[in-house]
């Protein structure tokens, strides 16, 4: 394995891998696996070019905030980039696309403006040049970035032309968003392996290029608004609602033999199959492009050699439709499996557990003691929680503190600090002597005890933790429309079958 200085240095070098059980049997399918740059996409490696090619130039000073429009895949590449860079980062994105994309980018550290889905790609884009324009931050412009194209150029084509450098490539197939993976390889291997050919494709509900229209655009080249063929379609990052300007480049080099058109439900059936038969995790914007490259193989000359990009991980589309046939309960097939053996059944009683004998009167532990008194005597911390760091319930009175904006102090009785001479065991069994509770958490307020999870929720619920945290000088933030039955493990909700 290779050591390198950051994860920056990870990026590039993903496997081609031959589709077997899918392909035709005369031709050879290979499939390029983007998902295995550290992010998860493609567009890890142009989010590294744009920002290193603004540092060289001098356009992207330290600190300064980095601002771009994306369908997410971009986002999460500049958020670990710019993490590593110490670059603050704003993303605006349109609310239709998935909830796991901007939620990454929030977990590494990029601020998410949303804009409405009414506005399309377009409107996101608008408003990243506004906001770029109003508070003097560096707008990527991934769309027009030659940056983004020469990445692809250098890094992706190179690492194709090596792989087929024994057995030549005959057929390059790949959809667009931003253009930037299309133009960089297109060019390349028409220059170094000009008997490839170039195929791109697109949604067939939204033919942008195959409609022949040309995006109306005002005198500096920007899109005007729409194209006029632009329709809604599932392939998140694929065509926009415009042509963009590293696109229109593709189109003016006639870099393009073959536009073929997908079905969004193609996407879907080709990316599901794609795991079960081949193993393989890809999103919809990659199922789409193996549809295509199916589609071109079937049609191809025997011994054909076909590549086609998979752009990213399906681990990103987990709330679209792409997931919508997949249950988190067992089916009947899976309730049929559970029931073939006896054991740890829902259906069935659970096999008795031991209780713990325990004495009638336990003994006091001083130092335990101590430490109790000291926690539930600090005046500037009156909300303490006694919790274990793993436990799911402790998380649920989290979430519920964290809703309300409840300071609070939490003693990790499993912590490395707790740990010699089993202090955190002891504070547990002082606890459990002084309140007869032997369940955590256990939480009070100002040195009063409320008990376990279900209890502050009952707290909550009838108005003591409000009156408790009131006599602290505590005043909680409104939660007349939070329910905290949802504030529990997902596993504790009723089940649709047993």
């Amino acid at each position: 394995m290779s050591i390198h200085t950051d994860i920056l240095g990870t990026i590039g070098r993903t496997p081609v891998v031959r589709i077997r059980r899918m392909a035709p049997d005369h031709v050879e399918l290979y499939a390029k696996l983007e998902a295995f740059n550290p992010m998860g996409s493609v567009k890890d490696r142009m989010a590294l070019a744009i920002i290193e090619d603004a540092e060289r130039r001098g356009v992207l000073r330290p600190g300064q905030t980095v601002i771009e429009a994306t369908s997410g895949n971009t986002g999460i590449g500049l958020a670990m980039v710019c993490a590593r860079k110490g670059y603050p980062l704003v993303v605006v994105m349109a609310e239709n696309f998935s909830i796991e994309r901007r939620r990454l980018m929030r977990f590494l550290g990029a601020r998410v403006v949303l804009t409405p889905a009414a506005e399309k790609g377009s409107g996101m884009l608008a408003k990243a040049q506004e906001l770029a324009a109003a508070h003097g931050w560096f707008l990527c412009r991934q769309f027009d970035n030659l940056a983004n194209a020469r990445i692809h150029y250098a890094t992706t084509a190179q690492e194709i032309l090596d792989d087929f450098a024994e057995q030549p490539l005959d057929c390059f197939v790949s959809g667009f968003g931003t253009g930037g993976t299309l133009l960089g390889i297109a060019r390349r291997l028409r220059a170094d392996s000009p008997g490839t050919r170039i195929v791109a494709c697109e949604p067939d509900n939204s033919p942008l290029l195959g409609s022949g229209i040309a995006q109306p655009r005002d005198a500096s080249g920007a899109p005007t608004g729409s194209h006029p063929a632009f329709r809604p379609h599932l392939m998140q990052g694929w065509s926009p609602d415009f042509v963009s300007g590293l696109v229109e480049r593709v189109r003016e080099q006639s870099l393009i033999d073959e536009i073929v058109p997908v079905a969004g439900a193609d996407a879907l059936q080709t990316s599901r199959a794609l795991a079960r038969s081949e193993g393989i995790f890809t999103g919809i914007s990659g199922g789409a492009t193996l549809a295509a490259a199916l589609a071109v193989a079937r049609e191809a000359a025997p011994g054909t050699r076909i590549l086609c990009m998979l752009p990213d991980t399906g681990e990103r589309y987990l709330s679209t439709p792409l997931f919508e046939h997949i249950e988190a309960d067992m089916d009947a097939e899976e309730l049929a499996i559970s029931r073939s053996t006896p054991r740890c059944r829902f259906d069935a009683a659970s096999v008795a557990v031991p209780a713990v004998v325990t004495a009638a009167r336990e003994p006091v532990d001083a130092g335990a003691v101590r430490c109790v008194d000291e926690a539930l005597s600090d005046r500037e911390q009156p909300v303490v929680m006694f919790a274990l760091a793993w436990c799911e319930f402790c998380w649920s009175v989290r979430r519920l503190f964290a809703h309300l904006d409840v300071p609070y102090r939490a003693i990790e009785l499993d912590a490395v600090e707790y740990q010699g001479a089993d202090l955190g065991g002891r504070i547990r069994s002082e606890i459990r002597r002084r309140t007869g509770q032997p369940t955590i958490p256990q939480v009070f307020v100002g040195g009063a005890h409320i008990g376990g999870c279900t209890d502050v929720f009952d707290a909550f619920r009838d108005g003591r933790l409000a009156q408790l945290l009131a006599a602290a000088g505590i005043t909680p933030a409104d939660g007349r429309d939070l329910d905290p039955e949802s504030l529990l493990p997902a596993w504790v909700h009723p089940r649709k079958s047993a």
